[in-house]
């Protein structure tokens, strides 16, 4: 069976062939168009059921902020970038040279306690010398004086 040997009969009317494809593809053609129209519609719908808020607070707020870039003075702002980035390697070099001043000072710390313990072991070693001189100082009187009372010894008329 072809199409060409088809045939339709609605309401009286008989419909042979190519023209059952053709009212199909006109009527499935206004189908689609009903459908597209359709869905259109639903989503103007939709659309017009969301509610725009109110711009007036934002755009006086863009003013405002406009002001206070105007006001800050932002075209500025890359000269002073620039010169912040300069104070910021200046800090850090002058905070090397801290460091290393501060291991300096640690070193010359521990020197001063070196040189402390030292006089600290200087101060007992002269206070045992003086001990040892007031001895020797004592030991020659005796000694001298027993060197005097032998000569006395030996020759009592002198």
């Amino acid at each position: 069976m072809s199409i060409e040997d088809s045939e339709l009969k609605i309401g009286g009317q008989t419909f042979k062939g190519a023209w059952i494809a053709v009212v199909l593809a006109i009527g499935s053609t206004i189908g689609g168009g009903v459908w597209t129209a359709s869905s259109l519609y639903s989503r103007l719908e939709a659309v017009e059921g969301v509610q725009v808020p109110d711009i007036v607070p934002l755009e006086e707020k863009v003013s405002l902020i406009e002001q206070e870039l105007t006001a800050n003075d932002v075209s500025q702002l890359q000269g002073k970038l620039a010169e912040l980035g300069v104070n910021l390697k200046t800090i850090a070099e002058q905070q090397e040279k801290l460091l290393s001043v501060k291991e300096e000072v640690k070193d010359l710390k521990e020197s001063v306690i070196q040189m402390q313990t030292t006089v600290e072991k200087a101060e007992l070693i002269l206070d045992k010398v003086d001990k040892f001189e007031a001895q020797v100082k004592s030991t020659s009187r005796e000694i001298q004086d027993l060197w005097d009372g032998m000569d006395y010894l030996s020759n009592p008329l002198n």
